[in-house]
């Protein structure tokens, strides 16, 4: 739990639940894991979440419920974006529906913030947000109107949640294709994708980048405002950073920006993370590659030398500190957020 964050999209976490499991190539130096592996492994929160292997800690599968955090948006009253289940996935596998109706009850009674909520399992949360479940999170609102303190007059929530973001992490482009449709086709007021750790390209607007068979790309709309005739909403990208963190080919990431750019899609860049382009303007040129901290990386993200038959378009990347890499792309920032409500302007939330 946090009241203030460092993560560039967002302005405060909330975890009222604990724990996952690995399903896919970008939770290999996940954060959370390492965290809660380490420094957190004694927090009542945390202890037994992971296991030790020779790779370091890596989530058990099991899941808790932090009921005592359960509130804490409800006490906010400045308006703040909340990142939902930082440390967790609240649609993981363990996560009983009913845990899910309490969060969504209390996103429903505090509409002053915005809940950014990410997942891995897209199936889940469409399953849960359309199928017989989708009042239990109602009743339970009604429930907690009598138990915290809330706005006078109580909001009754309207589906889906006009503060409520819904969002996918897509590291490559076998995982966009396998999320985003499902994304596309669950009611939202905002859908969004984190491609954070970006390691592989991403084209989410080709030909074949639709939603179910609607021949759709994932970044157009139908030309109606309601939510199934959109695309995505907004889209986050960034390198990985710490121990073990693979490196990002610049052209991924320029490629993401000109596809949002096409489309008019706001777009933010978190971070380039522990490698960063070899240049005289980053301190490094060609000539300084012969060392342990530095490789040769191709649009395939394979490393080599240049001279490797195979290679394209290879780059040199050093390995620095994050605050060093920065989050500029060609000098620029880029801190695109989809529209605001008129209440709420991410200037007042800092």
């Amino acid at each position: 739990m946090s009241d203030g964050t460092k993560i560039e999209w967002t302005d405060a976490t909330w975890n009222p639940i604990t724990g996952c499991s690995v399903v896919s190539p970008g939770c290999t130096n996940c954060y959370a894991m390492k965290l809660a592996g380490t420094r957190l492994q004694h927090h009542p929160s945390r202890t037994g979440l992971t296991k030790d292997t020779k790779a370091g800690p890596v989530w058990t599968g099991e899941v808790r419920f932090n009921e005592q955090w359960l509130d804490e948006p409800l006490r906010w009253k400045r308006p703040r974006m909340i990142f939902v289940c930082a440390h967790g996935d609240l649609f993981a596998e363990g996560v009983p529906d009913e845990w899910i109706d309490k969060i969504f009850a209390v996103m429903a009674l505090a509409p002053q913030h915005i809940f950014q909520v990410l997942t891995k399992r897209p199936e889940r949360m469409r399953e849960y947000l359309t199928g017989g479940r989708r009042g239990g999170h109602l009743l339970v609102a009604a429930q907690l109107q009598f138990k915290f303190p809330i706005p006078s007059p109580a909001p009754w929530p309207h589906m889906p949640l006009p503060n409520v973001w819904l969002g996918v992490s897509v590291e490559d482009q076998k995982r966009a294709d396998e999320r985003i449709p499902i994304l596309l086709n669950t009611p939202a007021a905002i859908r969004w994708i984190s491609a954070e750790p970006l390691l592989g390209p991403l084209d989410l607007d080709k030909d074949g980048a639709v939603n179910m068979d609607s021949g759709r790309s994932y970044l157009r709309s139908w030309g109606r405002n309601d939510w199934y005739s959109r695309g995505l909403d907004w889209i986050v990208a960034g390198g990985e950073s710490g121990v073990g963190a693979r490196p990002m080919h610049p052209h991924w990431v320029y490629a993401l920006r000109d596809q949002c750019a096409i489309a008019d899609v706001p777009f933010l860049f978190k971070q380039w993370g522990n490698w960063i382009i070899a240049s005289e303007e980053n301190g490094h040129t060609d000539r300084s590659m012969a060392t342990n901290d530095a490789i040769w990386l191709d649009i395939d993200g394979r490393q080599a030398k240049p001279s490797c038959d195979g290679m394209s378009e290879p780059i040199g990347m050093f390995r620095v500190t994050k605050a060093r890499a920065g989050r500029t792309l060609k000098g620029r920032m880029h801190d695109g957020f989809p529209p605001l409500p008129a209440h709420f302007t991410k200037e007042a939330a800092e």
